[in-house]
C-alpha cells in the first residue's frame, strides 16, 4: 500500500500505518483524509491482514484539521457553514465509520499530541497506547467557536461520562496521557521509548487471535451503553450462537483441552 499521505509496512500480519505529514504535525489535509479513507478500504480487501496498528510520524499523532489546507476555502457562492457540513459528511465522516468499524482490531499508538480530529482519530482504535509525553486537546468550541466532530463527542461521553466529556470540549484544556489512562479515556499510557514496541506487541496479540470474536467484541461494547440489560443479553447470546459454530471456538476448545497455544484461522 503507498500513499502520498500515509506510510505503510506490513509486520507479518500486522499492517502498521503512519500519519506521515511530520512537518504539519500530521494535520489532516483533504489529502490526507482521502488516503485514510482508500487505506481502510484496501485493509478490507486485503484478506491477509490480521490486525492494523496506526500512530503518527515525527514528534506529533495529527493537530487536527489542516486550516491551511487551500481545499479547506469554499469556493465561490458558496457559504462557509454549507461548505463545512458537506466536507465533515462526504470526506471526514466516512473515515470515522472507516476506521471504527476496519474488518480487523485497531490499535492506536498515539506518540505525541493529538488535538481536535486527530484526537478524534486516536480514539477510534480499540485499544488506544499512548506516549507518556502525549496528550489529548479538544479545541473546536474554545479557540475556533466550533463544535467537536469526526466523532469527538461520540467517544468522550462514552469513555469518561457526559460531565467530564462536557468540560474536555468546554474547556479545551489538555489531558495529559497519563492522566487520559487514570479516567479511562485510552487503555495505556508507557514511557516514550517503549510506545512502538508495546502497540505492536498488542497488535501481533490480536492478530493471532480469534478475529470473529475480538469483533463481537467491539460490537457488544459499542452497544452496552445505550442497550438495556435485556436487549445486551440478547446480543450476548446471539453473537455466542454464531461464534459457537466457528472454527475458532472448535480450535480454542481443542487447544484448552491438549494444552498447547491455539491457531486461530486466517481470514
Amino acid at each position: 500500500m503507498k500513499f502520498e499521505t500515509l506510510a505503510c509496512e506490513r509486520i507479518g500480519d500486522v499492517l502498521k500505518v503512519a500519519l506521515n505529514r511530520p512537518a504539519k504535525l500530521n494535520s489532516l489535509s483533504i489529502g490526507l483524509i482521502h488516503d485514510l479513507r482508500d487505506c481502510a478500504e484496501a485493509i478490507q480487501r486485503d484478506r491477509t491482514i490480521r490486525a492494523v496498528l496506526l500512530t503518527g510520524e515525527g514528534r506529533g499523532f495529527c493537530a487536527g484539521a489542516d486550516l491551511t489546507d487551500p481545499s479547506a476555502v469554499p469556493p465561490p457562492g458558496k457559504g462557509m457553514g454549507q461548505f463545512t457540513a458537506g466536507r465533515l459528511r462526504n470526506d471526514f465522516n466516512p473515515v470515522a465509520m472507516l476506521w471504527t468499524n476496519l474488518p480487523v482490531p485497531l490499535v492506536v499508538a498515539m506518540n505525541g499530541v493529538a488535538a481536535g480530529a486527530g484526537a478524534s482519530i486516536a480514539l477510534m482504535g480499540d485499544i488506544t497506547v499512548a506516549a507518556r509525553s502525549a496528550s489529548l486537546t479538544f479545541l473546536f468550541a474554545p479557540k475556533l467557536g466550533l463544535c467537536p466532530d469526526m466523532g469527538a463527542t461520540h467517544f468522550l461521553a462514552r469513555h469518561i461520562g457526559e460531565a467530564r466529556a462536557r468540560a474536555c470540549a468546554l474547556t479545551g484544556a489538555p489531558i495529559s496521557a497519563e492522566e487520559a489512562a487514570r479516567i479511562g479515556l485510552i487503555a495505556e499510557c508507557v514511557d516514550d521509548d517503549k510506545l512502538m514496541a508495546r502497540a505492536l506487541e498488542l497488535a501481533q496479540g490480536l492478530a493471532a487471535g480469534p478475529r470473529e470474536a475480538f469483533l463481537a467484541v467491539r460490537e457488544l461494547m459499542a452497544s452496552a451503553c445505550t442497550s438495556s440489560l435485556a436487549d445486551q443479553l440478547e446480543r450476548e447470546a446471539a453473537a455466542q450462537g454464531r461464534l459457537a459454530d466457528s472454527p475458532d471456538f472448535l480450535e480454542g476448545v481443542m487447544a484448552f483441552r491438549e494444552k498447547r497455544p491455539a491457531k486461530f484461522g486466517k481470514r
